[in-house]
């Protein structure tokens, strides 16, 4: 019966359910599932099989590109592709073969080793068996090579068509059947770090370059659209797979800023929390959250509309964190580091990798439930936030703090001893424009 007469004490319960609820999360969070080990120098570029959940593309700054095997943790293909480092991996649209780039100017496409579903008819031991035969010597001749003018920074595939783009000293749109660029963009820019492809717009992409510029190109005016520039430069950048028109930049100020690209002037939100530069982002496949990693050694993971991160991942191992991606069914998060490995993590930390009971699924349920109608509560809300982090990064976020409030507090003598109104109250979210051209 669910009249509150009989049932006087009901909020009282849940509440000490949720807090419980919320202790616990804290208590089992196990995020870290384990290390991919096999590069002998940093991981330099990730990239995900569209077709498939256990493939994993790696790319080194020794040039070694490998293929990767997510349920045995195992290399099952590796080659070394470039002369220098490999600065970009993507997978073609149909998931047959995969192109990557490097310092040597070259664009290779490779077939993308064993088909995803080649271990379809066998058992466990079977597949395990071939993973184990791979000969690591393996020196499989690319399909196609393209060569370049300048060094590349970056590449991207196009999602529904056979289209790659680059980046290097100028953005440019490869054809899978043609030797050389069908479309070629410039706009002021010494050099372009990265580029990527609208996940909705056919014709749309977004790059980052270093003269600190956000620029937006479509293919079918031959011209690029509009540039954003900031204060500082944009590392990467990622689309929202669910709202197309959204995307998120990583910037060297320690922070990420998303995008409306109908309205550059001002951010949607600001994302605060690393304390040191931003050097890769990626979107889970709901939209809902991303992942970020840092030169402060620690991956971050935000709700879409949030200035807070909701987990924070670090080891006494793990050092600067190059490149980051979800997986595709968004249950975990890959990193690849300085320190030559890439580690396997849970979107979230206290998550169950195992099978779960339907009265387990209930409960689950029930407290997350709970959580949420008790998360504006001030003792649930500070377990919730609280999170643990390296000595160097806890330092360096008190410093910041120091230097924001005497920031603010500068600002508000200034405006005090000033002509009324002389000096106009900036948005956070607009602190860092400089200018937009169009």
């Amino acid at each position: 019966n669910p009249d509150p007469v009989i049932h006087p004490f009901e909020k009282a319960r849940e509440y000490t359910r949720a807090l419980n609820a919320t202790k616990l999360e804290k208590v089992f969070a196990k995020p870290f599932v384990g290390a991919l080990d096999g590069h002998v120098d940093s991981v330099n570029c990730l990239s995900r099989n569209p077709r498939s959940l256990i493939t994993l593309l790696s790319g080194s700054c020794d040039g070694e590109v490998r293929i990767w095997d997510l349920a045995f943790k195992k290399t099952i293909w590796r080659v070394d592709a470039h002369n220098g480092f490999v600065r970009g991996l993507c997978v073609s649209h149909d998931g047959e073969t995969f192109f990557s780039c490097g310092d040597d100017k070259t664009i290779k496409q490779w077939k993308l080793g064993p088909a995803p579903n080649v271990f379809a008819d066998e058992d466990d031991e079977d597949r395990m068996d071939f993973v184990d035969r791979i000969d690591d010597k393996n020196t499989q001749e690319p399909l196609n090579t393209f060569i370049g003018k300048s060094a590349f920074t970056s590449l991207d595939h196009h999602w529904n068509e056979p289209l790659v783009a680059t980046a290097g000293a100028v953005v440019e749109v490869w054809d899978h059947n043609r030797s050389d660029p069908i479309h070629s963009f410039e706009w002021g820019a010494d050099s372009v770090l990265t580029v990527r492809f609208n996940p909705a717009e056919v014709g749309l992409l977004a790059s980052t370059a270093v003269d600190r510029s956000i620029a937006l190109y479509d293919l079918r005016g031959q011209s690029p659209i509009r540039k954003l520039i900031l204060k500082t430069r944009s590392n990467a950048l990622a689309w929202n797979p669910m709202e197309a028109f959204n995307f998120t930049v990583a910037n060297e100020d320690h922070q990420l800023y998303t995008f409306d690209m109908r309205k550059l002037d001002t951010a949607l939100t600001v994302h605060k929390d690393h304390v040191s530069a931003v050097l890769d982002v990626d979107y889970s496949p709901t939209g809902r959250e991303f992942v970020s990693g840092s030169y402060d050694r620690t991956i971050r993971i935000f709700r879409h509309n949030e200035g807070k991160s909701r987990e924070v991942y670090h080891t006494k191992r793990m050092q600067r964190v190059f490149c980051v991606k979800f997986s595709g069914d968004a249950r975990f998060v890959l990193s690849g580091s300085d320190d030559t490995n890439i580690r396997i993590w849970k979107a979230r930390a206290a998550e169950a990798l195992g099978t779960l009971l339907p009265r387990e699924k209930e409960k689950t349920a029930y407290q997350n439930k709970l959580k949420a109608r008790f998360r504006n509560n001030k003792e649930i809300k500070r377990i919730a936030r609280h999170q643990h982090v390296p000595r160097a990064v806890f330092k360096a976020q008190k410093q910041k703090q120091v230097i924001r409030q005497s920031e603010v507090r500068k600002e508000k003598n200034v405006r005090a001893h000033s002509k009324p109104d002389s000096i106009p109250y900036v948005s956070e979210r607009k602190k860092r424009h400089i200018k937009e051209v169009e």
